[in-house]
Protein backbone atom coordinates (compact mmCIF):
# COMPACT_ATOMS: atom_id res chain seq x y z
CA UNK A 1 0.00 0.00 0.00
CA UNK A 2 1.24 3.21 -0.74
CA UNK A 3 0.82 6.27 1.71
CA UNK A 4 0.16 9.77 1.06
CA UNK A 5 -0.21 12.70 3.06
CA UNK A 6 -2.80 15.65 2.18
CA UNK A 7 -2.81 18.93 3.50
CA UNK A 8 -5.54 19.94 5.38
CA UNK A 9 -8.08 21.39 2.62
CA UNK A 10 -7.76 18.15 0.52
CA UNK A 11 -8.69 16.16 3.80
CA UNK A 12 -11.42 18.34 4.79
CA UNK A 13 -12.84 17.68 1.49
CA UNK A 14 -11.62 14.09 0.85
CA UNK A 15 -13.51 13.31 4.43
CA UNK A 16 -9.92 11.52 5.66
CA UNK A 17 -7.58 11.28 7.80
CA UNK A 18 -3.98 13.23 7.47
CA UNK A 19 -2.66 9.84 5.61
CA UNK A 20 -4.65 8.03 3.11
CA UNK A 21 -3.51 4.02 1.74
CA UNK A 22 -3.77 3.27 -1.32
CA UNK A 23 -2.91 0.50 -4.07
CA UNK A 24 -1.29 1.43 -6.36
CA UNK A 25 0.40 -0.80 -9.19
CA UNK A 26 4.09 -0.70 -10.23
CA UNK A 27 5.98 1.62 -11.40
CA UNK A 28 4.59 3.68 -8.31
CA UNK A 29 5.11 7.08 -9.53
CA UNK A 30 3.40 10.59 -8.83
CA UNK A 31 0.87 9.85 -12.23
CA UNK A 32 0.22 6.55 -10.84
CA UNK A 33 -0.49 7.59 -7.51
CA UNK A 34 -2.73 10.85 -8.20
CA UNK A 35 -4.78 8.49 -11.05
CA UNK A 36 -5.30 5.93 -8.06
CA UNK A 37 -6.39 9.11 -5.26
CA UNK A 38 -8.46 10.50 -7.94
CA UNK A 39 -10.27 7.37 -8.76
CA UNK A 40 -10.72 6.74 -4.61
CA UNK A 41 -11.43 10.00 -3.77
CA UNK A 42 -13.26 11.72 -7.17
CA UNK A 43 -13.64 15.17 -5.15
CA UNK A 44 -10.45 15.96 -5.34
CA UNK A 45 -10.22 15.61 -9.22
CA UNK A 46 -8.95 18.95 -10.45
CA UNK A 47 -7.16 20.51 -6.68
CA UNK A 48 -4.12 18.42 -7.57
CA UNK A 49 -3.67 19.06 -10.81
CA UNK A 50 -5.64 20.78 -13.84
CA UNK A 51 -8.45 18.93 -15.39
CA UNK A 52 -7.74 19.25 -18.88
CA UNK A 53 -3.85 19.07 -19.03
CA UNK A 54 -3.19 16.92 -15.98
CA UNK A 55 -0.41 19.26 -15.04
CA UNK A 56 0.29 19.62 -11.41
CA UNK A 57 -1.21 23.37 -10.33
CA UNK A 58 1.09 25.86 -9.29
CA UNK A 59 0.67 25.95 -5.52
CA UNK A 60 1.07 22.60 -4.94
CA UNK A 61 4.30 20.49 -4.55
CA UNK A 62 5.36 16.74 -4.02
CA UNK A 63 7.82 15.58 -1.69
CA UNK A 64 9.46 11.81 -1.48
CA UNK A 65 11.69 10.95 0.86
CA UNK A 66 12.26 14.38 1.67
CA UNK A 67 12.99 15.24 -1.86
CA UNK A 68 11.14 18.08 -3.86
CA UNK A 69 9.83 16.21 -6.68
CA UNK A 70 7.48 18.32 -8.34
CA UNK A 71 9.38 19.00 -11.22
CA UNK A 72 10.07 16.34 -11.77
CA UNK A 73 8.43 14.21 -14.93
CA UNK A 74 5.60 12.87 -13.48
CA UNK A 75 6.42 9.08 -14.97
CA UNK A 76 9.40 9.06 -13.10
CA UNK A 77 9.41 5.91 -10.82
CA UNK A 78 9.49 7.01 -7.12
CA UNK A 79 11.79 6.07 -4.48
CA UNK A 80 11.63 2.36 -3.65
CA UNK A 81 10.83 3.27 0.29
CA UNK A 82 7.75 4.82 -1.28
CA UNK A 83 6.62 1.98 -3.42
CA UNK A 84 7.42 -0.02 -0.24
CA UNK A 85 4.62 1.99 1.95
CA UNK A 86 7.59 3.13 4.17
CA UNK A 87 8.16 6.71 3.61
CA UNK A 88 4.71 8.54 2.49
CA UNK A 89 4.58 10.71 -0.83
CA UNK A 90 3.94 14.34 0.36
CA UNK A 91 1.13 16.75 -1.19
CA UNK A 92 1.62 20.37 0.07
CA UNK A 93 -0.39 23.12 -0.62
CA UNK A 94 1.07 26.93 -0.48
CA UNK A 95 -1.60 29.42 1.08
CA UNK A 96 -1.16 32.89 -0.99
CA UNK A 97 -2.28 36.22 0.31
CA UNK A 98 -1.65 39.61 0.44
Amino acid sequence: MIRVVLPYHLRSLAQVGAEVELDVAPPVSVRSILDALEARFPMLRGTIRDHVTLARRPMVRFFACEQDVSHDPMDSPLPEAIAAGKEPLWVIAAIAGG
